[in-house]
């Protein structure tokens, strides 16, 4: 117990000693290593927020949108890739990531006042959220979808007719992003009255039947027509 004393004493005495005495080196030694301490500290810390199961360890998470996650493609599919909260809500980038973390701050704040602690609370405030998420895609170009659905890597004959049409049109000119389409692709889509769909045929598209018009679209062009004589025999 001495021997901690006298080794807390010289420790103490050394940090209260005022810089002038110590050498440049240890000077520049001491601020390397606690760089390096803290650096590793800060990083650790924020690997832990950006897991699922963080993400998942409050129950308005967890019994909300994760819970719809589970029984979609992005989860569950025939590669085995399934993709986590953060791949989607998270940028990559470590400045994007920090700027999202800060603004993903005021979720603390939610949670200790219980914002949307119930599923009721959660459903009036759907849509808000939903469109939240859906105008920062929108303004980043659907940032955290192309980290893994790169355009250079499409193979347009994998794809149907209609959908290699509509991307290179859309996608490949930057006419449209990823979000202007696949809204709901992985959570529940909220109550959308008054809300534009997440596709609309576009104006030169009308009328227009794409090589692979499917079953439906042949039942939708048939009604179609049906509606239409109907109503000039009125």
């Amino acid at each position: 117990m001495e021997r901690l004393k006298r080794l807390w004493a010289w420790v103490w005495k050394v940090l209260s000693t005022p810089a002038a005495t110590l050498s440049l080196a240890f000077l520049t030694l001491g601020g390397f290593v606690g760089g390096v301490i803290f650096w590793g500290a800060f990083n650790t810390a924020l690997e832990i927020t950006n897991t699922e199961a963080f993400c998942v360890s409050c129950h308005e998470m967890e019994t909300n949108v994760y819970e719809e996650l589970t029984r979609t493609v992005h989860f569950s599919n025939r590669s085995g890739v399934r993709a986590s909260c953060p791949d989607c809500h998270v940028p990559h980038e470590w400045t994007d990531k920090i700027a999202r973390k800060m603004q993903a701050s005021k979720e603390v704040w939610g949670k200790i006042f219980g914002t949307i602690n119930t599923r009721q609370k959660f459903l009036d405030e759907r849509l808000r959220l939903a469109q939240h998420e859906w105008a920062r895609l929108k303004a980043n170009d659907s940032l955290e979808c192309r980290n893994c659905h790169s355009s250079v890597a499409m193979d347009l004959s994998k794809q149907t007719e209609r959908a290699a049409n509509i991307h290179q049109r859309y996608l490949f000119s930057g006419r449209a992003t990823c979000i202007d389409c696949h809204k709901g692709i992985a959570h529940e889509l909220p109550n959308m009255q008054g809300v534009e769909p997440g596709w609309q045929m576009p104006d030169e598209l009308e009328g227009e039947v794409l090589p692979s018009a499917s079953a439906l679209d042949e039942l939708r062009k048939a009604m179609d027509q049906a509606h239409v004589g109907l109503a000039s025999m009125k």
